[in-house]
């Protein structure tokens, strides 16, 4: 599980196509995606039917409100399409106040880290080719 989660802490899918690859089986890390959601699917499944309070789980397990922000980002004009795999993870986004406020933090840290491995993937793409950076 800890690869898995260290894989997915990787992933950053940019468009819809990015999302759909990592599901077949082909996929280096799809094994990683499916281990990673359905952990979290499975424990937010517990608050959805009431098993364990909701705040009490988004606050000691949050980290799994962070694959929807990765999809949605990436799929904002067909977001049907990205709940699958992340209902529970939306309902607890929906019906938990802390899991709202992680959700939050982790779309913020997302846009962040993304922005990062952008720029560099531009110095780097830069350096290669001996052109300058594109500003973005």
């Amino acid at each position: 599980m800890r690869q898995s989660r260290d894989a997915m802490g990787k992933f950053f899918p940019r468009t819809w196509e990015d999302v759909l690859a990592v599901t077949k089986p082909d996929h280096p890390h799809n094994t990683a995606w499916r281990q990673v959601g359905s952990y979290f699917e499975m424990a937010y499944g517990f608050a959805r039917h009431g098993v364990v309070n909701p705040d009490f789980l988004a606050e000691s397990t949050a980290e799994g409100c962070s694959c929807s922000p990765r999809c949605s980002r990436s799929c904002s004009s067909t977001a049907p399409k990205c709940r699958v795999g992340v209902s529970n993870a939306e309902w607890l986004v929906a019906n938990s106040a802390a899991a709202k406020q992680r959700f939050e933090l982790f779309q913020k840290r997302v846009r962040t880290m993304i922005e990062t491995a952008d720029a560099l993937q531009a110095r780097t793409t830069a350096r290669a080719t001996g052109s300058p950076p594109r500003d973005r």
